[in-house]
C-alpha cells in the first residue's frame, strides 16, 4: 500500500531502530502530534473501549477532510494516537478508509509493546475507522 508522505517518513525512520526501548521513546516524542481533545469533553461516547489506559477520541469530518482530536492518560498511548493522527488528519475521509493497520508492524511498534498495548492499538484504529464511516 502506498502511504501518505508523512506516514512513509515515520516507517522509514523506525525502519532503522532496532531497539525496542527507543523505538517506545519514539512513540513517547509522538504524543506531541496529537490535536488536543480536552479532559472536558471525554465521555463514554468518547472512549476508546479496551484501551488499558483511559483514552479518547473525537474524529471530525468536514468538508470530506479528516480531523483526529483525541488525548490519553498514558504517554505511549497518546504517542500512539500521535501515530494515527499523522497517517490521518488532512486527507479525505476515501483515503482514509483505504488504510490498514499495517504500518504500526512494518514500524515494529506492535513487536516493542505489551499485548494489551497492541490491542489497545487495533482497538483505537477500529474506533477512528468507524466514526469515519459514519460520519461521512
Amino acid at each position: 500500500m502506498k502511504y501518505p508522505q508523512a506516514l512513509q517518513e515515520l516507517i522509514d525512520e523506525f525502519s532503522f531502530i532496532d531497539d525496542k526501548m527507543e523505538i517506545l521513546e519514539y512513540v513517547y516524542e509522538l504524543s506531541e502530534e496529537v490535536v488536543e481533545f480536552p479532559i472536558a469533553n471525554w465521555s463514554e461516547k468518547t472512549r476508546i473501549i479496551g484501551c488499558q489506559s483511559e483514552a479518547h477520541l473525537e474524529v471530525v469530518v468536514k468538508d470530506g477532510i479528516v480531523e483526529l482530536r483525541c488525548g490519553a492518560d498514558s504517554k505511549i498511548v497518546q504517542g500512539m494516537m500521535g501515530l494515527v493522527t499523522i497517517a490521518i488528519n488532512g486527507r479525505t475521509a476515501e483515503d482514509v478508509l483505504q488504510l490498514k493497520p499495517d504500518f504500526a508492524q512494518e514500524m515494529g511498534i506492535l513487536n516493542s509493546l505489551s499485548p494489551s498495548r497492541s490491542n489497545g492499538f487495533r482497538n483505537l484504529f477500529d474506533k477512528v475507522m468507524l466514526e469515519i464511516r459514519i460520519k461521512q
